[in-house]
């Protein structure tokens, strides 16, 4: 395996050449003045030289674009921090598996949307039987036990349920994100998972388009997970998660 470069640029026709394509809309009818401020803004970016591939109306005041050029940014590996993956990308059955063996019953999994979200796609994708990317959604794992609660759901209503269905692990979706509704919610519901049940609470998963996986401390919960997610690594986290917390009582 190739080592990974310690300073990188953008890879266009040729090897770090600098190109790069941004797409945006500018409240300008189309036109040529249009195209001329697309490529002014494209300048203040710090693309140059910058060319319009694309643009077309939308309605009589608006415009899109597509613009290709070169950046003369340079990205230091060095400066990137991230949450990377530190357990396997399990298949079903040996999630299933490491679930048998370490509770000897079923793994619990209560899922939400909570505060005024609505959107329930993402926990939908997470935990239906018909998943997400081609992977089947937890309800599909016979070690697991999903209950999905739906939107709207208010955080003391899913402390409530956490309890009475004796939880493992809490799956909490946010898509609406004006205002930091989407950080508000899930401090809130994590603060509240504290109080009620203090370190016997169950695992606290939050996950969303606009989450940062570096967020789960500062959110007060276990894992973040961001767009993309697929049910298959968050099966693969409850599995090493359950195993962090058994195998030292053992």
């Amino acid at each position: 395996m190739t080592a990974e470069p310690r300073h990188v640029r953008p890879y266009g026709d040729t090897s770090g050449d600098g190109m790069v394509q941004t797409s945006f809309t500018l409240p300008v009818p189309h036109g040529p003045r249009a195209e001329g401020a697309a490529l002014l803004l494209a300048a203040k970016m710090g693309m140059d030289p910058a060319m319009v591939v694309h643009s077309h109306a939308i309605g009589p005041d608006f415009t899109f674009f597509v613009v290709y050029g070169s950046v003369t940014h340079i990205v230091d590996m060095a400066d990137v921090h991230v949450v990377e993956r530190e357990y396997p990308l399990l298949p079903p059955g040996e999630v299933n598996t490491a679930v048998k063996r370490l509770l000897r019953r079923k793994l619990v999994v209560v899922g939400a949307c909570i505060g005024t979200d609505a959107h329930t796609v993402g926990i939908d994708a997470i935990l239906n039987i018909k998943g997400f990317a081609g992977e089947k959604g937890l309800e599909y794992y016979r070690e697991l036990r999903v209950v999905n609660l739906g939107a709207q759901v208010t955080v003391p209503e899913l402390v409530k349920r956490a309890r009475t269905e004796k939880a493992d692990a809490v799956l909490v979706s946010q898509v609406v994100t004006q205002r930091d509704a989407h950080i508000l919610n899930t401090r809130e519901m994590s603060a509240a998972f504290r109080e009620a049940m203090g370190a016997r609470r169950p695992l606290l998963i939050a996950g969303g388009p606009r989450f940062d996986p570096r967020m789960a401390g500062d959110l007060g919960v276990d894992r973040v997970f961001g767009r993309g997610t697929t049910p298959g690594e968050v099966a693969s986290y409850l599995a090493h998660a359950i195993t962090v917390r058994k195998e030292p009582a053992a």
